[in-house]
C-alpha cells in the first residue's frame, strides 16, 4: 500500500467539493437568455461582437448549450459587427 505522506495531490473533504459547472460564458448568456425571455416574436437581439467576452463561435457554442438544458428553440446569426440571436 503506497505512503499516504508521499502524495503528489493535495486532499479535501467531498463537501467543499463545487457541484455544477459555472463557465467563463456564464453571465453573457444568462443575460441573453433572459434578454430573450421577454422578447416578442419577430424581433431578435442586436449584439455588437465587440462587447461580447470571448469569439461569437465560443458564445454561439455556450448559448446552444444553455438553450438545449433550458429546451428553448434559439436561433443565432451574424454579420461582420453584431451577433443577432432570436427565439425560433
Amino acid at each position: 500500500m503506497p505512503d499516504p505522506r508521499n502524495r503528489m495531490f493535495n486532499i479535501t473533504a467531498r463537501e467543499n467539493v463545487p457541484t455544477g459547472r459555472h463557465g467563463k460564458h456564464r453571465d453573457i448568456v444568462s443575460q441573453i437568455l433572459g434578454d430573450l425571455s421577454g422578447l416578442p416574436m419577430g424581433q431578435a437581439l442586436k449584439i455588437p461582437l465587440i462587447e461580447l467576452p470571448d469569439t461569437k463561435v465560443n458564445i454561439r457554442s455556450a448559448l446552444s448549450r444553455a438553450s438545449r438544458k433550458e429546451a428553448k428553440s434559439v436561433a443565432t446569426a451574424a454579420d461582420d459587427d453584431y451577433l443577432y440571436v432570436w427565439n425560433s
